[in-house]
């Protein structure tokens, strides 16, 4: 709890993943991937309850084991290769409601950014509350600036993606940044079905050493390295 304030920490962790197979429990350095979220979680100062949303018993059976609460399984409906994040965050949410836990912020964790820290749940939230806006998305600078980015025409031509002259010295650059996946936080009341999570309004700034979000083996064996120095 932070301010009065209930936060209810959501984890998506759905059982199918045609990319690497059981990503979401796969081993990294000893641990299944999700338990570094869940550890993450179970660390911060703020959140009330940690919620794996899952259709599959074998991580909900991981999930439980590294202390994250599991009181029902994802409907089936909401776990195909199609299914958005936002329809199985409102299932959960109304289940929650229906046992009894009502909460006022929703903060979704992904378990494929597995490298954010409690520290950073703790400075999104404290960082939210002090601002009127009631969304919030995690981000980090981008290496490569958009303004020397292209893309190539039925031609061959170049477009352009930013209309700026791309004549201007790298120093004075404006920065950029993107979604990098690791944390969203959101209003409970103001969610529904058309809640898009990559559009809220708030940036929280990430570094760069943590904002990897593992989409492919290469994303794996980063986080892998990463942590592996990290112990040196």
């Amino acid at each position: 709890m932070y301010k009065n304030k209930r936060y209810l920490a959501i984890i998506p962790a759905r059982g199918g993943s045609k990319g690497i197979k059981d990503k979401n429990i796969i081993d990294v350095c000893g641990k299944p991937l999700i338990d570094y979220t869940i550890s993450s979680a179970r660390k911060s100062k703020y959140l009330d309850y940690i919620y794996v949303s899952t259709d599959s018993p074998k991580i909900k059976e991981v999930a439980l084991q590294c202390g994250a609460s599991v009181p029902f399984l994802r409907d089936e409906s909401l776990a195909s290769d199609t299914s958005k994040t936002i329809d199985a965050v409102v299932y959960s949410i109304k289940k929650l409601e229906d046992i009894g836990e009502y909460f006022d912020f929703l903060v979704l964790l992904q378990p494929t950014s597995p490298l954010r820290t409690a520290e950073d749940i703790d400075r999104a939230i404290e960082y939210l509350d002090n601002r009127e806006t009631k969304s919030l998305v995690s981000i980090n600078q981008i290496k490569d600036n958009p303004v020397l980015i292209r893309t190539i025409d039925k031609n061959g031509n170049l477009r352009k993606i930013l209309n700026q002259n791309s004549t201007v010295r790298r120093q004075d650059f404006k920065e950029y940044y993107r979604v990098n996946g690791a944390i969203y936080i959101n209003s409970i009341k103001k969610i529904n079905n058309e809640t898009s999570f990559n559009d809220n309004v708030l940036g929280y700034i990430m570094p760069l050493e943590r904002s990897i979000d593992i989409d492919n083996i290469d994303d794996l064996e980063n986080v892998r390295n990463f942590i592996k120095n990290a112990k040196k």
